[in-house]
């Protein structure tokens, strides 16, 4: 039981912070600006991280790395205290595919969320700044979608294929990571 709680805590404060690195690279990838709520917000949980990297790591084109590397540091922490609670000496040589399946699972779940949020406005048709973002970051992946899947009565139902389809990717990534701790 104290494993499962701690595992769970760890999980919680990794994932908030591991998805704040990660979104701050996705928000700069796709130039959105962070002169709002959520940008506020990434700044807040990952600046301490984040800024003494970028002194070591430059950013190569339009990919912020040191954001990149603090995701996956965060993740192998994670993974390296759940191993030293777990006390699996075995397990030390898999914490960097651990952490990679960690960092996809984060990034998929990441994107779950945006894409339930994205859709719950659509319905309210809030508008708002942070509608906006939301939008912007929700259009690279409902976009390909929607060149395939038709408005049915005018709805736009590329948001729940692209989420029956990271959920199946989490699910794959689920049964992946489970076959490494094996």
């Amino acid at each position: 039981m104290l494993y499962q709680i701690a595992s769970f805590l760890l999980d919680v404060v990794g994932g908030l912070l591991t998805g704040a690195c990660l979104l701050r690279l996705y928000m700069q990838w796709q130039r959105v600006p962070f002169a709002n709520p959520v940008g506020g917000l990434v700044f807040a949980l990952t600046d301490w991280l984040i800024l003494p990297l970028r002194k070591m790591i430059p950013p190569v084109g339009r990919w912020d790395v040191s954001s990149l590397v603090a995701a996956v540091l965060l993740q192998l922490v994670q993974y390296l205290l759940l191993t030293l609670l777990l006390g699996a000496a075995s397990a030390w040589a898999w914490l960097p595919w651990l952490a990679l399946f960690g960092l996809a699972r984060v990034a998929v779940s990441g994107l779950i969320g945006l894409l339930i949020v994205y859709a719950v406005m659509s319905w309210v048709q809030a508008r708002s700044p942070l509608s906006d973002v939301i939008a912007r970051l929700c259009e690279p992946v409902l976009r390909p979608l929607r060149r395939i899947i038709p408005l049915v009565g005018g709805i736009d139902l590329s948001p729940l294929a692209a989420l029956v389809m990271l959920q199946v990717a989490m699910i794959v990534l689920g049964h992946l990571q489970a076959s490494v701790l094996r």
